[in-house]
């Protein structure tokens, strides 16, 4: 699966989602909590029975940042989905 790459302004605040639906095919995400590496700043996190939210912030221009979700489902079932973040100013 390819990762899905953003561009974000340093001081811009955005939020992204991931959505699990199709990959669950009728499970549902009990738990979601994301990965996030030092130098951008998770500000909120939020899920639904199928997505995955969270606001960022932060950042140096120039540098790319991967953030990862990971959900455990109803079933019992982990995965992973990577978000690539690139800090530019726009």
């Amino acid at each position: 699966m390819s990762v899905s790459t953003f561009t974000k302004d340093p001081d811009a605040k955005l939020d992204y989602q991931v959505n699990w639906a199709t990959w669950l095919a009728g499970d549902t995400i009990s738990i979601s909590s994301w990965v996030v590496p030092t130098g951008i700043t998770q500000t909120t996190t939020s899920n639904t029975t199928t997505t995955a939210t969270i606001w960022l912030e932060g950042g140096t221009i120039g540098r790319s940042y991967d953030v990862v979700n990971r959900i455990t489902t109803a079933a019992g079932r982990i995965n992973d989905r990577t978000i690539r973040i690139y800090i530019a100013e726009q």
